[in-house]
């Protein structure tokens, strides 16, 4: 079992990779892509476990409405946003403006 887990996060983390600058996903698009539509919950623990790996966008990703849920996760509380606003990403009280806008859905970018 823990091995799926380990191959589940490893292919969150190849996706989170593909998220361009000044966009953003979500932890039920990315889960769906990955065929694991319930999912949603599993790629928010591996976007909490990516903190140990420098190289992971982590900031990239949100919930489904655009709110930055994961960002107790990382080093202060503030870094996501700064993270996003640094990449052009609007934010306002603690959601990303024009979401629809800079919304990356994987199923429209990504080939199995």
């Amino acid at each position: 079992m823990k091995q799926d887990k380990i191959n589940f996060f490893d292919m969150v983390y190849q996706v989170v990779m593909l998220i361009p600058e000044g966009r953003v996903s979500t932890y039920g698009a990315i889960a769906a892509y990955l065929g694991s539509k319930g999912s949603a919950r599993m790629v928010g623990w591996a976007m909490n476990a990516s903190h140990q790996q420098k190289d992971i966008p982590a900031h990239r990703v949100v919930n489904r409405f655009g709110m930055l849920t994961g960002k107790n996760h990382f080093q202060d509380i503030n870094a996501m946003q700064r993270l996003l606003e640094k990449e052009g990403v609007a934010i306002e009280q603690d959601q990303v403006k024009d979401f629809e806008r800079v919304f990356w859905d994987p199923t429209q970018h990504l080939i199995h």
